[in-house]
């Protein structure tokens, strides 16, 4: 029996300070990436300096799929007590935290689509970012087990 997600207006414990939650989550996640990919450039006789914006677009693509694949959040998320939640309240899976961060890797290359999703995050009851609202999740207060 699948549940759903938290209405936001009977459930707002659920919702509560996850949007400043997500973005001090988003802050540790690119200084995580950023300093594994400056951990990695040595390794390529400093040849990734040349195309370091790419190496980390690659490095927090696979860094966000893995991570929300196997707990639904990320590290940062995980510190800051979020996770990632489908349309049935279920916690992410391989394929769609696949498509989640293809989706948050699509809209971060575009700034307009940027600005779209931090808007929608603000003005939304469940603060969902573009890519949520096409996948219907949502980032919630992880929920006690």
């Amino acid at each position: 029996m699948h549940l759903g997600l938290p209405d936001p207006l009977t459930k707002p414990q659920f919702y509560t300070g996850v949007l400043a939650k997500r973005a001090a989550a988003w802050v540790f996640d690119v200084v995580l990436v950023g300093i594994l990919c400056v951990i990695i450039v040595p390794f390529t006789v400093f040849t990734a300096l040349l195309f370091f914006p790419f190496l980390m677009l690659v490095v927090g693509f696979i860094y966000r799929w893995f991570t929300i694949a196997s707990k639904s959040s990320t590290w940062g998320m995980r510190l800051m007590g979020i996770e990632l939640r489908d349309h049935d309240g279920l916690r992410l899976d391989s394929q769609s935290a696949l498509m989640h961060t293809a989706g948050y890797s699509f809209s971060m290359a575009m700034a307009p689509l940027q600005l779209v999703s931090v808007l929608m995050m603000l003005l939304s009851d469940r603060k969902q970012g573009l890519t949520d609202h096409l996948l219907g999740t949502t980032a919630i207060n992880k929920p006690v087990d």
